[in-house]
């Protein structure tokens, strides 16, 4: 064995590097030595004779032959700091020039005093200038040449705009006459002219549910949505429902937007399903809010390793065409050598000097580079553009994009931030300007060209304290042109549509087993839920549009069984034999399967219930997702996705298994989900029940397809909330519906369950979901023991009481002279006798909601803290939330009341030592694992 310790790798020493990189492995045995050292030999000679410039370019150009051809050998981290596409190999651009570069003109006139006017003095709601003005181009070749819209006959394209670029948008449709002048004069004022007289200040579906149709502002969320959202696509493809096969989908993002995890973090899903439906164009202007995104690195570069590492085709726009004759001209690399090594830091830096200073500090340190622009003015140094604002550039990069094919695309597309305004351009602080001087206009104007006088200018500012907007007129060719491009591409964008039908929902006999009740049997509302859905996947009206989603934890929810039938969605089917295939629960994977196995991805989760949940517009197919989880990493960890779901007017289930403080404590802190109600009440279209019994899971999930899916006189085509349910893996007894239930009751928030025989001291008591055995058993302790009679209450939704009783206060603010509106529980518990104590597995602030409106002293008992491992019991003791705790609380209400002996209060604590988590140490639980 040779000893190569001493072999600088990369040296020829006349040894063999011990390793190869790039991803050769070594130890594939040589069949041709022979062979192998002539090519070697060959390559020496050509290194020792034209030098290392001269071999780089040949290795380069063989890798990009070999990749070409199939050979299998792994791409390039990344490339020279240049153009991906040559010149000699950019299309034929097919528009007119000349009038796309006029519209451009006048859109981003229109976008920059949109943001200055809505900071005029007295308003000042603030706004972004300078994104759109680094992007015009980029969303303009897809606006004139690609994005198809509605009317297009394969369907449209699905288009993420970038939050900050929405009044380049708003300023298109007022070309486009979509917007009136008058709208765009009252950008981000949404109320104080009247519902829908104004302008929202992000791309918001919920505010305007006609316009825009992807929210897209919480940065790093349009990423991974895009990503699955053209993954779902290709799911209702594969499954049958939707031929979308001449959709794509485009998302815009920033740079400095990259930095996000969720931007970069589900790419390889991208890749790994050859989603080449799918291009990202990220707008790389090299500046994030205060400043460089990486001023001593170069971001593009780390992107596109991060992209090709992944398995993404990779567009680079760096140079505008001024840079092609320099680069022709660079023959022995001294060019490219110095854009490869200088920092982004640097070229912002060039971008605000002028000609001389580019000279001096690029060119001239390299008498080479130095005489390659000897033949240019310093002008036309400080013009050389960059890519992202050349047309025919980024023409070339969505034309290539569009026609590639087994990968995404993203386009990288270097721009300077501010473009075209003097007063902001690639300057650190552009992102809080938000207002331009008549001066600065005046220099922007000329900079455009466009036909506005001083005069005009001066009047404007006098009558209405704002610079004017331009029209072109609607006879002008630019206008012609506009409307001709719209037209045969499908229409106007962006746009939101609901062509989906009503769907037929099962009949009522499908949640009669769940009113059957358990028996002697235990049964955990976790697994009511799965079998309800289960028996709706098998209904003929909706069974193959639910879309079951979930992050790696289908057998822990009891979902196995489903394997078989529904199967799991794999765009390439199953290629292999599953380790446990001679099962009869095995895992099967299949192209046209129903379930979404989304791994340890609660990100990816939402993201896919948020495609799913929104089909209903974006491909008028009505969709339900189901997405169950872990309840502690629902609303937690991916709550901003959730309210992007929201603002998107999404709908479908969100279920939260093992939710509680203290169902799952043998898991410990990290999964003891006190507090996603309060989590939940927050989001306005969030409609959250925390079910006790089986028969609630029914009437609950009921509601939620007739209010999702179904129509109403309100709602004709469906309401736009999701529902969460919060469900428990603990079995208890279910009982069977009583007769005459309350079904009114349950879907408000609030039910009486039994009501205590006989006289003397009375109590109310109140629970929700695995609460409720505690009080149920805190009853007949009360009544056995203590003589005091106990009516129980089960609560489905303290958030929904909350809600209703704050509906009903702003009623009557705004109703003064009409009869006042009263809140359900108040009205719902009054004439109840004693004092009212309530137990939560939750935080007390989740039962504390109502506390305002309940008719009497309300006491409550709640998992406040945090979690820990022990058994169910154990916990409860702890937090005081178990029976003997709700019987000690309940007494010493009825003291505080004068209605019993204060001694007896002690005395129930001393019997049940509530303070001693200890007591329990011998109490026996049933299952409920993780």
């Amino acid at each position: 064995m040779t000893d190569d310790s001493s072999t600088v790798p990369g040296t020829r020493t006349g040894t063999t590097p011990s390793v190869i990189h790039e991803g050769l492995p070594t130890q594939l045995p040589d069949i041709d030595p022979e062979e192998t050292a002539d090519w070697i030999a060959s390559f020496d000679a050509m290194l020792d004779e034209r030098g290392r410039d001269r071999a780089r370019y040949v290795m380069l150009r063989l890798l990009e032959r070999a990749r070409e051809t199939q050979v299998g050998v792994p791409a390039l981290r990344s490339t020279d700091y240049i153009n991906t596409i040559p010149p000699e190999r950019e299309p034929w651009f097919p528009g007119d020039y000349e009038v796309e570069q006029r519209i451009r003109a006048f859109l981003r006139w229109n976008a920059a005093v949109m943001v200055s006017s809505a900071n005029r003095k007295g308003l000042e709601v603030g706004g972004h200038i300078a994104t759109y003005q680094s992007s015009a181009s980029l969303y303009e070749v897809g606006f004139n040449h690609f994005f198809r819209g509605k009317d297009h006959e394969g369907g449209g394209d699905q288009v993420f705009i970038q939050g900050h670029a929405s009044p380049g948008i708003y300023a298109r449709a007022f070309l486009e006459g979509r917007l009136t002048e008058e709208q765009l004069y009252r950008f981000r004022q949404e109320v104080q002219h009247g519902k829908g007289a104004g302008l929202s200040s992000y791309p918001h579906p919920r505010l305007m549910p006609e316009f825009w149709e992807f929210p897209t502002v919480s940065m790093g969320l349009t990423a991974i949505n895009s990503i699955y959202q053209a993954r779902f696509n290709r799911y209702l493809h594969n499954r049958g429902i939707k031929d979308t096969s001449q959709q794509n989908v485009y998302a815009f993002l920033g740079d400095g937007e990259m930095a996000e995890p969720e931007s970069l973090g589900a790419i390889r899903v991208a890749a790994r399903e050859e989603l080449d439906n799918l291009t990202w164009v990220v707008n790389c202007n090299l500046q994030q809010l205060d400043g460089p995104v990486t001023g001593n690195g170069k971001i593009i570069q780390e992107l596109e390793s991060n992209f090709r590492g992944a398995g993404w085709n990779v567009i680079k726009v760096i140079w505008g065409q001024g840079w092609d004759d320099l680069l022709a001209r660079d023959v022995d690399g001294v060019l490219v050598n110095k854009m490869n090594s200088t920092p982004d830091g640097a070229f912002q830096t060039y971008s605000v000097e002028d000609g001389a200073y580019v000279r001096e500090n690029f060119f001239g340190p390299d008498p080479r580079l130095r005489k390659m622009v000897e033949h240019m003015s310093d002008t036309q140094i400080q013009k050389l553009p960059r890519g992202g604002h050349d047309y025919r550039k980024v023409y070339a990069a969505f034309d290539a994009a569009a026609k590639h094919t087994g990968q995404p695309t993203v386009i990288l597309a270097k721009t300077v931030k501010g473009w075209t305004i003097d007063a902001l351009e690639g300057r650190n602080a552009t992102h809080q300007m938000k207002k331009l001087t008549p001066d600065d206009l005046k220099k922007f104007r000329d900079r455009l060209y466009l036909p506005i006088s001083d005069r005009d200018l001066e009047r404007s500012y006098e009558e209405t304290g704002a610079a004017p907007f331009f029209h072109p007129g609607e006879n002008s060719p630019e206008m012609e042109y506009m409307r001709h491009r719209r037209e045969v591409l499908g229409g106007s964008l962006p746009k939101r549509v609901v062509r989906s039908k009503p769907l037929t929902l099962p009949e009522d006999k499908v949640y009669d087993e769940l009113k059957k009740g358990s028996g002697k049997n235990s049964v955990a509302t976790t697994m009511a839920v799965v079998r309800l859905l289960k028996d709706w996947m098998r209904d003929p009206g909706i069974g193959q549009r639910i879309v079951p989603i979930a992050p790696d934890e289908y057998r822990t929810f009891g979902m196995d069984s489903m394997f078989p039938s529904a199967k799991v969605y794999n765009p390439q089917g199953q290629r292999y034999e599953s380790v446990d295939r001679k099962l009869l629960l095995k895992y099967t994977e299949s192209e046209q399967g129903q379930l979404l196995h989304e791994g340890i991805s609660e990100a990816g989760a939402m993201a896919s219930a948020t495609a799913a949940g929104s089909a209903y517009s974006t491909h008028g197919e009505p969709m339900i997702p189901f997405y169950i989880f872990y309840s502690m990493f629902g609303f937690q960890r991916t709550g901003d996705s959730v309210w992007a779901m929201a603002d998107q007017l999404a709908r479908g289930f969100l279920v939260g298994a093992t939710a509680g403080r203290t169902t799952l404590t043998g898991e410990g802190l990290q999964h003891a989900d006190g507090h996603s109600p309060l989590l939940a009440a927050s989001n306005p279209a969030v409609v959250h029940y925390d079910p006790a019994f089986a028969y609630e899971v029914g009437h609950i999930m009921k509601s939620g397809l007739e209010r999702m899916y179904g129509t109403s006189e309100e709602h004709p085509q469906g309401e736009d909330v999701i529902f969460y349910l919060t469900v428990y893996n603990e079995p208890v007894p279910q009982p069977a519906e009583p007769e005459g239930v309350d079904v009114e009751g349950i879907l408000k928030g609030i039910h009486k369950v039994a009501t205590a025989d006989g006289d003397g001291p009375r109590v109310q008591l109140m629970a929700s979901g695995v609460g409720f055995p505690w009080i149920d058993k805190a009853a007949r302790l009360l009544e056995e023991d203590w003589g005091v009679k106990a009516d129980t209450w089960s609560v489905t939704s303290w958030n929904e009481l909350a809600r209703d009783a704050v509906a009903a206060e702003d009623w009557n603010l705004l109703h003064p002279s009409e009869t006042p509106r009263t809140a359900y529980v108040a009205d719902k518990l009054a004439g109840a006798g004693g004092p009212f104590v309530a137990v939560s597995d939750y935080m007390t602030a989740v039962p504390m909601q109502i506390a305002r409106w309940v008719p009497g002293d309300y006491c409550v008992l709640g998992a406040d803290g945090f979690g820990f491992a022990d058994t169910r019991p154990a916990a409860r003791r702890f937090f005081n939330i178990d029976a003997e705790s709700v019987v000690v609380r309940s007494l010493q209400a009825l003291a505080d009341a004068g209605e019993i002996d204060p001694a007896l209060v002690q005395k129930a604590f001393d019997t049940y030592r509530i303070d001693d988590p200890t007591a329990t140490r011998g109490v026996k639980q049933e299952g409920g694992d993780a």
